[in-house]
């Protein structure tokens, strides 16, 4: 699953970049999400296969706290480049006479950049704030990773200010972007509706098809874990079931955007296969 990952989202990249067509904005967050995609699966994956082939589960206080960040970083990322593509089909459907003038390439880069300074500082933020707590000798984290609440709550010292500054942030680039996907999404739905053709409507609704599958394989996998983890809490589920949004769905996200794309198989099969 980890191969077919990287290789996938790896395909989705150079198909992109090797062809002239595909250097718009739709494609140019894709690029961007595949890439993300393969670096969040690389934080945990690669540990854990070497985990099982060992024998041994242990993890060094260094790799534990590199591991943190990284994932929180590119969780992180995820969530905001979701958003800038929803914000993207939003201006394409409800804008689409102006789409080229708001999404110049300029501005496609501002936001992109703007994601990763976001996340950086956050993760960052998380990371110092762990640096800070006190851990006994020998800890067991109940995950198949170093995840932040895991490792928060194994800590001996006091954790308020890393709980409050968590569920805030989490409120805040989670709960904010969700919003802004829903209302984008709202508008779309909206704009689509008022299409009098079938074949527009259709047109319309098919350029967001894989956008929205993989918002709600992300964004469904990563609330179903929390919500069944508070609801009852289990390591074993817990880590089981966050499989489906560290592996599953970054895996599955190069076939949502490449089988119904006309554009993106002609790519790669370009790529592929070369005359």
């Amino acid at each position: 699953m980890y191969l077919v990952t990287v290789c996938g989202n790896l395909l989705i990249i150079l198909a992109i970049f090797s062809d002239p067509h595909l250097h718009v904005p739709m494609y140019f967050f894709l690029a961007n999400l595949s890439f993300s995609d393969i670096c969040f699966t690389s934080t945990t994956i690669p540990k854990m296969l070497v985990n099982i082939q060992t024998q041994s589960q242990a993890i060094s206080y260094a790799g534990c706290i590199t591991q943190m960040y990284f994932f929180t970083f590119f969780i992180g990322l995820e969530i905001l480049l979701l958003t800038v593509m929803a914000y993207d089909r939003f201006v394409a459907i409800c804008h689409p006479l102006h789409y080229m003038v708001i999404m110049n390439p300029w501005l496609c880069v501002q936001l992109t950049l703007l994601c990763w300074i976001i996340d950086v500082l956050n993760a960052l933020l998380q990371n110092l704030l762990v640096l800070r707590l006190s851990f006994c000798t020998h800890v067991e984290i109940p995950h198949f990773f170093c995840e932040l609440n895991q490792v928060v709550q194994l800590a001996c010292s006091d954790t308020f200010l890393n709980d409050f500054i968590m569920y805030f942030t989490t409120v805040l680039l989670g709960g904010g972007p969700l919003s802004g996907i829903l209302y984008s999404y709202f508008k779309i739905t909206s704009s689509i509706c008022a299409i009098s053709s079938a074949q527009g409507k259709y047109k319309a609704f098919s350029t967001c098809l894989s956008h929205l599958l993989t918002i709600s394989l992300f964004f469904g996998t990563g609330l179903g874990v929390y919500l069944s983890a508070s609801a009852a809490p289990s390591s074993a589920s817990t880590a089981a079931a966050s499989v489906m949004y560290t592996v599953v769905t970054p895996m599955l996200n190069p076939f949502i955007y490449s089988l119904r794309n006309t554009d993106m198989k002609r790519a790669l099969k370009r790529l592929l296969l070369p005359k």
